[in-house]
């Protein structure tokens, strides 16, 4: 899946994309977080692309977060 997602600093100040796209993951997974479906974000939005590049964001999204150390501070 994670081919689907490319990096390119010429595109989007390197954020990554879906693949051959200009499409950010990062606005795939706002559309989904306001609610769209899968087959809406498609229909309405982004026709070039298929279902499995959304899943593919949200991949994308899940590898980042488990790659990152996350380090709470707590008030007292």
């Amino acid at each position: 899946m994670i081919q689907r997602i490319t990096v390119n600093p010429n595109i989007h100040f390197g954020k990554p994309c879906i693949t051959n796209t200009r499409i950010p993951v990062q606005e795939i997974l706002e559309l989904i977080q306001q609610g769209l479906s899968f087959e809406t974000i498609i229909n309405d939005c982004y026709p070039e692309i298929e279902i499995a590049d959304i899943q593919a964001c949200l991949q994308y999204a899940i590898e980042v977060l488990n790659a990152e150390d996350i380090h709470f501070a707590f008030a007292t």
